[in-house]
């Protein structure tokens, strides 16, 4: 049984899914982009027998508070802030972490502000290396380093309905996703300020990717259990990044799966078996 929250952080009201016995070890699951909590719904039922499990939208996105980018700096260090306040508020300080897409940089500043608050890391297409960044990274550091507003209104396709469902269908076996994520993530994009907002974060996600030796030297000291599953066939975020886990963390387990970007949509039970046989 999942149940649904809210919870004031910083002026916010932070949405979040529960599962499980809170007496059962926690999993706490961060949500990638153009998604939010929803995309953990077919696996929380499937783990709930062996973990606690929450799943909050960030602020900007589902069904949490999405304040106008000029009154919330919409940045991922602050979204990891307000991540680290909510976690705090709910007394979790021990816990396994599962990070997606945008959560591998939210869930990878946590960690090395917190590393003591980690027992273990699932990584589901969650890049911090630069073997998994894919093709369109090039035309994206051409926006960074020469930023124009031709060039930021050009991702205003990044919320086009088909590109998001591209994200789900690309490079993913035929009939095996059901069209409820990408419907639902769709009918985000209509709420107010949500394409601006998103807009700032594109242009922030390169300060992530300065960071990505930090997040290596985090692996490399603290050694943290590790699981990469991987859509195999992801075009933005490209399984060479799975595989690069092992270089910081040998004992890494790393698994491809067949799909693309969001996985979990078509692979649900089969990531729910590699975590419980991991952890």
């Amino acid at each position: 049984m999942i149940s649904y929250h809210r919870l004031e952080v910083s002026g916010l009201s932070i949405f979040y899914r529960e599962a499980g016995d809170p007496n059962l070890p926690t999993m706490v699951l961060l949500h990638g982009f153009p998604s939010a909590s929803h995309m953990f719904r077919d696996l929380m039922p499937l783990l709930s027998d062996r973990f606690h499990l929450i799943a909050l939208d960030y602020p900007g996105f589902g069904q949490s508070s999405m304040p106008d980018h000029q009154e919330f700096s919409y940045t991922f260090e602050h979204l990891a802030a307000v991540t680290t306040e909510f976690l705090a508020k709910l007394e979790l300080t021990d816990f396994y972490l599962y990070v997606f897409d945008y959560g591998a940089p939210i869930g990878f500043m946590i960690a090395m502000a917190h590393p003591q608050w980690i027992r273990g890391i699932i990584s589901q297409n969650g890049n911090i290396y630069q073997a998994g960044l894919g093709e369109k990274w090039a035309t994206r550091r051409d926006f960074w380093e020469h930023p124009t507003a031709a060039k930021r209104a050009s991702y205003r396709s990044a919320f086009a309905p088909e590109t998001i469902k591209g994200q789900y269908l690309t490079g993913t076996p035929a009939n095996s996703v059901s069209p409820d994520g990408y419907t639902l993530d769709i009918a985000y994009t209509q709420r107010p300020n949500y394409v601006e907002n998103q807009l700032d974060l594109i242009f922030d996600y390169q300060n992530n990717i300065k960071k990505y030796p930090r997040f290596q030297a985090y692996l490399r000291q603290y050694q943290p259990k590790l699981l990469a599953v991987w859509g195999k066939n992801d075009p933005s975020f490209i399984y060479p990044g799975a595989l690069a886990f092992k270089q910081d963390v040998p004992d890494a387990v790393v698994k491809l799966v067949d799909s693309g970007h969001f996985a979990l949509e078509s692979n649900s039970v089969e990531i729910a078996a590699l975590i419980k046989a991991t952890f």
